[in-house]
Order: structure tokens, then sequence, then C-alpha cells
């Protein structure tokens, strides 16, 4: 089987600001909702099986414990902000498996769905569909890959190679020399891509540097890693059958009603349909 593993946070954003563009400014309430909805719909009717969504259900997690400066909440815009719980409500309805994330990330979800996925035997393939770089380090081979929509792309390892110059293990220190604007940290000053990569390449991890590379940043690198590392930890399911997708609940029905697209439900009984065809 092949475990398809989203990230529920990127593709709101993706389908919040797609749309501003045809909306000229004029959001709709549960417009990007509908948009990832349709999106997983689509994935399920071409191939998908097993679906599983990851969330941050609020935007801080214990990385802001760690460094005053992490990303927040702040600066995202209230009308997009406003559909991230009902994209919850939305998938589970939909009887997709979703990780709505409050001490962790969506990023961690992603990093933990993959690690169960890919013990099971049972598994040929775990896709985690993300651009985000922090999710670089969990390839592994070509069995754990990345897919990045933009390209579209699919990364294994050779490809993670290849782009960032270490290989899918180094990317938390990688991250931690050059710095990650996204997330919040500045990384080490002096150090580029290109040193990084060489650093590490050279010397392996962080840890193992001589202790004149670094010197006095050298515990800043190291608290840079650990905000770059995602927890693979989180158990969020005990079997991969539990990403199965069967149809919609019969919550799903009155969900559509309240939000004001019930051709989701038609189209989710049609791919339900489909899905059941093909098995």
């Amino acid at each position: 089987m092949i475990v398809d593993l989203i990230d529920g946070t990127y593709e709101l954003f993706r389908h919040f600001y797609g749309l501003r563009r045809f909306t000229k400014g004029a959001d709709r309430p549960f417009g990007a909702v509908a948009g990832v909805l349709n999106g997983v719909l689509q994935l399920l009717e071409n191939r998908a099986t097993h679906v599983g969504v990851a969330t941050d259900h609020v935007i801080e997690s214990f990385r802001n414990r760690l460094w005053p400066g992490y990303k927040t909440g702040e600066g995202i815009e209230p009308a997009l902000l406003a559909q991230f719980h009902s994209l919850e409500e939305g998938l589970a309805a939909m009887g997709v498996a979703v990780w709505p994330m409050v001490e962790l990330e969506a990023d961690d979800a992603l990093a933990s769905a993959a690690s169960i996925a890919a013990a099971d035997e049972r598994v040929q393939k775990v896709l985690v569909w993300t651009p985000d770089k922090d999710l670089a380090q969990c390839v592994r081979g070509d069995r754990v890959v990345q897919v990045d929509r933009r390209g579209p792309q699919i990364r294994a390892a050779g490809d993670i190679r290849a782009k960032f110059g270490v290989e899918p293990a180094l990317i938390p220190d990688f991250l931690a020399l050059v710095g990650d604007a996204a997330d919040g940290y500045p990384g080490i000053a002096g150090i580029g891509a290109v040193g990084a990569a060489r650093l590490l390449n050279r010397y392996g991890p962080i840890e193992a540097f001589p202790a004149d590379v670094l010197g006095e940043q050298a515990e800043a690198a190291k608290l840079f890693k650990q905000l770059a590392t995602l927890k693979s930890d989180a158990r969020l399911f005990e079997d991969v059958e539990a990403l199965r997708w069967s149809g919609p609940t019969q919550a799903f029905a009155a969900w559509t009603e309240r939000i004001g697209q019930p051709k989701l439900l038609q189209r989710a009984l049609e791919v339900q349909q489909k899905v059941a065809d093909r098995a």
C-alpha cells in the first residue's frame, strides 16, 4: 500500500491565497477549507487509499519556549486563521484521519506518521505532501519521499542530497547552521548553504564538530538544531489501516450545508463509489 500524508496547514494557506487571486480580495468564509477537501478527494479519486492530514490547531508549540523569536500566529490574516478549525472539522466529518496539533506542530505529526507507516512491512511507499524543507529530514531512500506540488517534484534521498548538499538525516544540522527565516531562527553568522554542507560532510553532525569550528556559537547551533529537529514519536495511530478512507461520515451532510458547500457531499459520495469499485 501507499500512504499519503498531507500538510493541512500549508494546503490551507495555498488555497486561501490562490483563491484570493480570483476573488480580488473578497475572501469566502470557507473557500480555502473547501479547496483543501476537494484536493484530498482528488487524491482519493485518482489513486490514494490511506490518507492522513496534519494541522496546526494552534500556531505556537513547545519550540516557542525554547526560542523567543520562533514563529507565532502573529500576522496571519483573520480570514485565514478563522478557517483552521473548520478544516479539521470538515476532514473528520469527511472520514479522513486528521491530527490537530497543539503542543507539537503539524510537521511533527507528519514526521511521526511517516515513521509509523514506514515501520509497517505492508507499506510500499510513504508520500509526504509538503514543500517545507524541515520535512526533508524524514526522507528515507525512495521509500519515504517528499512531494512538492509546486513542481510538481518528488524528492527521494538522492534529490535531497542534490538540493541541500547533505543527507536527509543531516537536514536539522544544516538548518541550524543556515537558519530558517520562516520558523524565526537566524542560524550561525557567516555560514551559508555551501559552507554548512561542507562542514557537515567533513565532520558529521554539529555535536561532532571540533570545538574551534563554531567557537562561542556552538551552543546556539545546538539550540537551533533542537528547533529544526522534528519529533517522530507522537503516537498518532496504532495501525496504518486506521488511515484507510472508506467514505464520509453521517455528519458530513450537515457540515457541508452549514458551510454552504453541499456539492462537497455529492463529490465525496461519488469518490467513495469509485474507491469501492477500484477495490
